[in-house]
């Protein structure tokens, strides 16, 4: 039975995917299923064995631990093939390679994830597109930038902290560049008051 497509949505299940991905030079099977009680964040890239995605890759892979205390998983996924992914792992990182890489680097050949996430640029590569799944599953933010610029990991675990933090509180909002320890808002017309009348 083929099921229907879904696009990925704000605050909705997060689309399925079962593929092939690298992890210490092996080939395994990753499906979304695998990660429900994590967080997870996908990070989409144009193609292996070009020039802004292993800097952005390898700046994620430094700040591994950093999300692991948040709970959190990371994946790398392009339209490339898993041997593609093990011949770039396979490159140290001073020749353009990613070297010893932290998270799994997912192949999207057939590229249904990519376009179930809306980054599939030109029916071609995937644009760089960051997406943070809740532990249960949902889709909680979306980031999609041109092929040219990357992303910024210290953004990712910030608004990564402020998801668990609304999560863990539901009463409370987070505003402008809250980071742990920041004031929140209390999401009621009154009591936002304490959070406005003290900046």
């Amino acid at each position: 039975m083929i099921l229907p497509i879904t696009y990925a949505q704000i605050g909705k299940p997060a689309p399925h995917f079962h593929s092939t991905a690298v992890y210490d030079e092996e080939f395994f099977s990753v499906q979304l299923k695998d990660y429900i009680g994590k967080y997870l964040v996908l990070l989409f890239y144009p193609l292996d064995f070009t020039f802004v995605c292993p800097t952005e890759i390898t700046a994620f892979s430094d700040q591994y631990e950093s999300f692991q205390k948040l709970n959190t998983e990371i994946l790398g996924i392009s339209v490339d093939s898993e041997y593609a992914h093990l011949a770039w792992l396979q490159i140290d990182r001073q020749s353009g390679g990613l070297g010893n890489l932290k998270y799994p680097l997912v192949s999207d050949l057939k590229k249904e994830i990519s376009r179930a996430y809306n980054v599939l640029h030109d029916n071609s590569v995937a644009l760089r597109g960051l997406f943070i799944i809740d532990k249960e599953g949902v889709l909680q933010h979306v980031l999609i930038n041109n092929l040219a610029f990357g992303r910024s990991v210290d953004e990712t675990i910030r608004t990564l902290q402020a998801i668990q933090h609304v999560q863990n509180y539901p009463d409370e909002v987070c505003p402008a560049d809250w980071k742990p320890g920041d004031s929140t808002i209390l999401a009621d017309p009154l009591k936002s008051q304490q959070y406005f009348s003290s900046i």
